[in-house]
């Protein structure tokens, strides 16, 4: 079998060559990531937004139809009104909605008036959106 004779124009990358490849790749990939991260947590707020925009629709509608607000958000979906309690985006679990009860005249109405517990919906998460406002306060 002969030998193949390699010429100095076949011989592939200097170290040098695949140095500055990686190092270009590194750098693309530095400028990548953050705009990425930024991406998620527009696109999570996009979802809190909508989120809270139908809790708070589906709770007008059972007020207009039941003469009350519900006594948990359990009750929305056992009514039907929800097919299932939202994961909060930023928390990522169902539990952790904070709910506020109807308020009257600046009084917090009691169970005894017969106006039910969930008035309004906040996320639980203690962050900060990017509009300077706390999630738990949209």
């Amino acid at each position: 079998m002969p030998r193949r004779v390699v010429t100095r124009n076949q011989r592939g990358f200097s170290l040098i060559e695949l140095m500055i490849v990686v190092s270009i790749i590194g750098i693309l990939a530095a400028i990548a990531v953050p705009n990425y991260q930024w991406g998620v947590i527009k696109a999570k707020e996009a979802v809190l937004r909508e989120d809270l925009y139908n809790f708070r629709d589906v709770l007008d509608q059972f007020f207009v139809d039941q003469g009350k607000y519900p006594d948990s958000l359990g009750e929305l979906v056992e009514k039907k009104y929800l097919r299932g309690i939202p994961k909060d985006p930023f928390t990522g679990s169902s539990d952790t909605w904070v709910v506020l009860p109807p308020i009257d005249l600046g009084q917090i109405v009691t169970e005894e008036r017969g106006l039910g517990s969930v008035y309004d919906v906040h996320s639980g998460s203690d962050r900060i959106g990017t509009n300077g406002i706390p999630y738990n306060e949209w």
